[in-house]
């Protein structure tokens, strides 16, 4: 599905986002509050949008994919990509300072392994920054999002890219652990201090944690 729709990713992005996409992943990067230099991994790197937003913050960004299509549309700016499993990383053990990851949790088959991977590869005290979709506590906000995410975005889906897709990935939000499963898989995989940041009035949230010592 997902090399299916490689070729306009980015533009349905902005389009169902409303150009806020660029916005979150900033908000995502300063979040690790790592120094320049800071060696991240952007798991389920797509096209590579985090990956760019991580090289402009000054660290040494390397995305990994499974899908063959993103990484043939993705620009890395000044990082690099690979196409590997995030659920079975070929990176050493605490080999990076961090890693992130951008919408993509409901979309990996086995989260825990994913995670457990994650907190393999990051070193003591590195950070982690998960942004995925949320929704809205306050009930108008919450209906609003609903008609949006729901029944617009298939449409724009439908227009710009693969109609199928875009019906699947608002349905996929059901394949989110909550917030309380979530922390509880972080501090499993050895992410420390879990915090949730709603942003966008709470269209869209930020898990991060630092990796115990």
């Amino acid at each position: 599905m997902f090399d299916a729709i490689a070729p306009r990713y980015d533009a349905v992005n902005k389009a169902m986002s409303l150009g806020l996409d660029s916005l979150w992943r900033r908000r995502t990067v300063q979040l690790l509050g790592l120094p320049a230099g800071a060696l991240v991994l952007d798991v389920g790197c797509g096209t590579g949008d985090l990956v760019r937003a991580l090289g402009r913050a000054s660290a040494r960004p390397v995305g990994i994919d499974i899908s063959a299509g993103m990484l043939t549309h993705a620009r890395a700016g000044k990082g690099s990509l690979i196409r590997g499993d995030a659920a079975a990383l070929p990176f050493p053990t605490a080999s990076f300072d961090a890693a992130v990851s951008g919408f993509a949790l409901r979309n990996f088959s086995d989260l825990a392994a994913v995670l457990g991977e994650l907190g393999r590869v990051v070193r003591p005290g590195g950070r982690l920054a998960l942004l995925e979709v949320s929704t809205p506590t306050t009930p108008s906000l919450r209906a609003g999002h609903a008609i949006w995410f729901n029944r617009v975005v298939p449409r724009i889906g439908a227009i710009l890219s693969d109609e199928a897709a875009y019906r699947y990935l608002p349905r996929s939000v059901a394949y989110l652990p909550s917030t309380g499963e979530m922390r509880a898989m972080l501090d499993e995989a050895g992410f420390a201090g879990a915090t949730r940041r709603q942003l966008s009035g709470g269209i869209v949230q930020v898990l991060t944690g630092t990796r115990r010592v």
